[in-house]
């Protein structure tokens, strides 16, 4: 399947590989860059330039296929060296970076200069043309159905997709929602280029991460899913569990005058206890509505060979059935 977005980054299948924290290795990247998508290796999650230039060249020696790295500017109190990020991503060879959280404007001169492509995360049609307008190449248009943080705006897919087709000119691939052949042709139909698959591609063989999460979203269902830190105006989705429910009843006891202080138990390194020890009611952990859609635990090539087969025969088959 040819896209623009296959195009601009090199890639065989229309489907890229969120950034997830404590998911984002060399194993999972080079899986998915294997079976003709676009793997991502998450910055974050290293942590240090020296780790990252290690993650990368385990990665660059575990696939010959373009893959990229994810990297997310937040706000922090002590913030990671991002500066020895982006140049470990220069110097390591990187060729796509994947933008999110504050506005990438920054960087974007530097990994211009080195001929990187840029796609930034955006959760609305403004924040999508704001990246358009500063010269990302492409943008992940990420609806409120999705696992991690959907913004402020509640816009599912089926509003957010067709707007951003109608505003955009660099081409962009729908996330949130997206967990197999009918998600990636709905996707296309609505204007996007591609998809952006992230909690479904934990659930796979390759995930470097414990078989208790994965048999989690085996056995959740759509309605599993809760949103947290809305009155601190940073909302996340997150999965279900009594570290979760110990959390919002804090956010009602105290309401508005809730501080991350107060649920820092909650939030607070969470992602070892839960991804790495599979610790699963540690607290507040990034999932998906998809999880309603996650029945089994393929091996990436599996996982994306299906989509591909199936997204086939729907298209010539049931669509064009239809046309006829």
């Amino acid at each position: 399947m040819k896209t623009r977005i296959t195009e601009l980054f090199g890639i065989e299948h229309p489907i890229i590989q969120g950034g997830m924290h404590y998911v984002g290795f060399a194993e999972m990247a080079s899986a998915v860059s294997n079976a003709g998508g676009l793997g991502i290796i998450t910055g974050l999650t290293q942590g240090t330039p020296e780790k990252l230039a290690a993650e990368i060249a385990r990665c660059q020696q575990m696939t010959d296929k373009p893959f990229g790295v994810n990297m997310t500017f937040l706000p922090s109190v002590t913030p990671p060296d991002y500066p020895g990020l982006m140049q470990t991503i220069i110097d390591s060879g990187i060729k796509v970076v994947e933008t999110a959280g504050n506005n990438p404007a920054e960087w974007l001169p530097m990994l211009k200069e080195a001929d990187i492509k840029v796609i930034h995360k955006c959760t609305s049609v403004r924040h999508s043309l704001k990246a358009q307008q500063i010269g990302c190449d492409a943008v992940s248009v990420d609806g409120f159905e999705c696992g991690g943080h959907p913004g402020e705006d509640d816009v599912t897919n089926y509003i957010l997709l067709p707007r951003a087709a109608d505003e955009l000119d660099i081409p962009f691939v729908a996330s949130g929602g997206q967990a197999d052949a009918r998600s990636l042709v709905a996707s296309l139909a609505l204007g996007a280029e591609g998809m952006n698959m992230g909690t479904r591609f934990i659930a796979t063989k390759e995930a470097p991460v414990h078989g208790n999460v994965k048999q989690a979203l085996v056995a959740a269902s759509e309605l599993d899913t809760r949103l947290v830190m809305r009155s601190l105006r940073n909302t996340e989705r997150v999965l279900m569990n009594p570290g979760v429910e110990r959390l919002i009843e804090k956010e009602k006891a105290l309401g508005d005058a809730l501080k991350f202080e107060d649920i820092v138990e909650e939030v607070a390194g969470i992602y070892p206890k839960i991804m790495v020890d599979g610790e699963m009611d540690a607290g507040a952990w990034s999932c998906g509505m998809v999880a309603g859609l996650i029945y089994d635990i393929p091996s990436v090539d599996e996982l994306i060979s299906r989509i591909m087969s199936e997204a086939d025969a729907i298209i010539n088959d049931r669509l064009r059935g239809f046309a006829a």
